[in-house]
């Protein structure tokens, strides 16, 4: 006796034209592509008014005739964040000695940063940016992932600003281990009188 006929089976499409599910609307604290994201070497620095960790106002005009190390990291007391600070602490003395002052920020409050700042003993300012302005100013509030899970954070990224408040060099992305070591080195080229405009420094 014949064995029955298999049936086929027949398989999902899987192409263009499978249906999916509707992803639910996304909420944003931040406009997808900030207006001056892809800052350049050269550019002039977005100015901005921030508290720092005694509560005090500052400006990108406080720093005016001197270079500006300008760090953004995402968050107080983690990890990353920690060992980026305290490699800037511990080289701050070669950074000033090159003409250099030295400002953190991130999205924490003033008593955080207090409290970050006394914890480690930072001397340089940490300043505090709940509403992303200076954030979204320098194109470092991005859409990042982790772990599949998709969210908006700060990318940390580094700006070296000269006395005039022009941007000399650009750390997108920043890898902590062996960073103040490039923004030095970048100081001392810039010391020296190389050209003040063109690609990224770092």
């Amino acid at each position: 006796m014949p064995a029955p006929a298999k049936k086929s089976v027949r398989k999902p499409i899987v192409g263009k034209t499978a249906s999916k599910p509707r992803a639910a609307p996304k909420t944003s604290v931040a406009p997808k592509k900030p207006a001056t994201a892809g800052l350049q070497v050269g550019d002039k620095a977005p100015g901005f008014r921030l508290a720092d960790d005694t509560g005090r106002a500052r400006e990108l005009e406080d720093f005016a005739g001197k270079f500006l190390v300008l760090y953004f990291y995402p968050k107080d007391n983690t990890p990353g964040c920690t060992q980026e600070s305290c490699d800037f602490r511990d080289n701050l003395n070669g950074l000033t000695s090159s003409g250099a002052a030295v400002a953190g920020v991130s999205a924490d409050s003033v008593e955080s940063h207090r409290k970050f700042k006394a914890k480690h003993e930072f001397t340089f300012s940490l300043l505090s940016d709940p509403d992303h302005a200076a954030l979204n100013a320098y194109g470092v509030w991005q859409e990042k992932s982790l772990y599949g899970r998709k969210f908006m954070g700060i990318v940390r990224s580094t700006f070296l600003i000269d006395g005039d408040g022009v941007i000399r060099a650009v750390f997108p992305k920043v890898k902590v281990t062996g960073h103040v070591d490039e923004v030095l080195a970048a100081l001392h080229t810039l010391k020296k009188g190389a050209p003040k405009s063109g690609g990224k420094t770092a």
